[in-house]
């Protein structure tokens, strides 16, 4: 049985409660970012009341397979992952980082202020969660934090809503991360059934989310609620079927970097860099500089990718000049020196790079492959070279 917190603490809401939290959030001055359906994906959007959630949606995934369908159903959270990840909200695909003004022979630097209001996040699942925590250490955990994304995130308020229907590339059992939360939020919503329709288990992880759920109704939570909420996540923990080793696969990548498999999977990788884009945690970049005809300076960020053969560009060429070491450098990053750099893996579980990756490239079968063929010579990575 999972642990609970004291039942005081939560309470069993229905849709009217939900909306009555959203209420609560904009009132607060914040931005309620939450799942909708647009262009065929459940993507995140500002969403004012839960007739802008994706009600009866459910989505269908599979290795380069992402569809939707829709039910004549009454649940909102029905549905796993899509393509967008509160990655976008805190670390933008393109940011301001700085800009110069010229007045005479004075030249003026200055860093944008936060343009608007900070974002309620509506709906993260918990591996995205986890990927927030990600990029906590690697924006915010370091002696010089990113001010971009550490404005953003520290007034951010995080709702999550527990996964009940994982997709088939899930794998979040085998990383930690999921299907339940118990700590990290400011609320927690688990949606349950019954005949009247879906009821929502809210729980409390933050005085401020303490603060919110004192104004949605509702009725406090019984034993059997949180039964219910155990059995939600149980069935959803059975429903995941792929696995990885999150024990062992950084000491196997690490032993097989000249493994036949990199060959392999290159054949097939189109080095298009969906990957990354879709991932709640890769957070690769490159900035640029443009210059007015008055001499104004303008530094922006955008998000890069390792897959880009001028990502590793120096003076003499790119020290990843193939598909096969680039490829390489994602994986064993992601996987393995990711823990060298910030204690934890880059992973989280959430399947997007299978489903994204338009030749159904599944990052699980590449590591059981190199798992199930396990004798290269081991060589520690920093001083692994490339080929070209």
């Amino acid at each position: 049985m999972l642990s609970h917190m004291d039942l005081s603490a939560s309470l069993i809401v229905d849709r009217a409660g939900l909306d009555g939290l959203l209420g609560a959030l904009a009132a607060r001055g914040y931005r309620t970012i939450g799942p909708v359906v647009r262009d065929g994906a459940v993507v995140q959007r500002q969403v004012s009341s839960t007739g802008d959630l994706p009600q009866g949606w459910h989505d269908e995934q599979a290795p380069g397979h992402y569809r939707l369908h829709h039910d004549d159903d009454s649940s909102l959270f029905a549905w796993a992952v899509g393509p967008e990840s509160p990655k976008s909200e805190f670390y933008p695909a393109r940011s301001l980082v700085w800009r110069t003004s010229s007045t005479g022979d004075v030249v003026t630097l200055e860093q944008p202020q936060q343009e608007s209001a900070p974002a309620a996040l509506i709906g993260s699942r918990p591996c995205e969660l986890a990927a927030m925590r990600v990029l906590d250490r690697v924006f915010a955990g370091g002696e010089i934090p990113d001010p971009c994304y550490r404005d953003r995130r520290e007034g951010s308020f995080v709702v999550v809503a527990e996964c009940g229907t994982p997709a088939a590339t899930c794998f979040c059992t085998s990383m930690g991360t999921g299907p339940g939360v118990e700590d990290g939020y400011d609320l927690a919503l688990t949606e349950l059934t019954s005949p009247d329709g879906p009821r929502y288990l809210v729980r409390v992880g933050s005085a401020r989310g303490a603060e919110v759920i004192a104004e949605m109704g509702g009725s406090p939570a019984q034993p059997a609620d949180f039964a219910s909420r155990d059995a939600v996540l149980e069935n959803a923990a059975r429903r995941i079927e792929r696995k990885l080793d999150a024990g062992n696969v950084r000491q196997l990548l690490a032993s097989n970097l000249e493994h036949p498999r990199w060959d392999d999977v290159a054949s097939r990788c189109l080095a298009c860099g969906n990957c990354t884009l879709v991932c709640p945690t890769c957070f690769c970049g490159a900035v640029s500089d443009t210059t007015t005809v008055d001499g104004a300076v303008e530094r922006h960020r955008r998000w890069d990718t390792c897959f880009d053969l001028a990502h590793s560009l120096v003076h003499t060429g790119p020290v990843r000049a193939t598909t096969w070491s680039r490829y390489r450098q994602w994986l064993t990053h992601k996987l393995s020196t990711w823990h060298d750099q910030f204690g934890t893996s880059g992973c989280v579980g959430c399947g997007r790079c299978i489903a994204w990756c338009p030749v159904g490239i599944d990052i699980t079968v590449e590591v059981a492959a190199i798992a199930a063929s396990d004798g290269a010579v081991p060589v520690h990575i920093e001083s692994g070279g490339d080929r070209s």
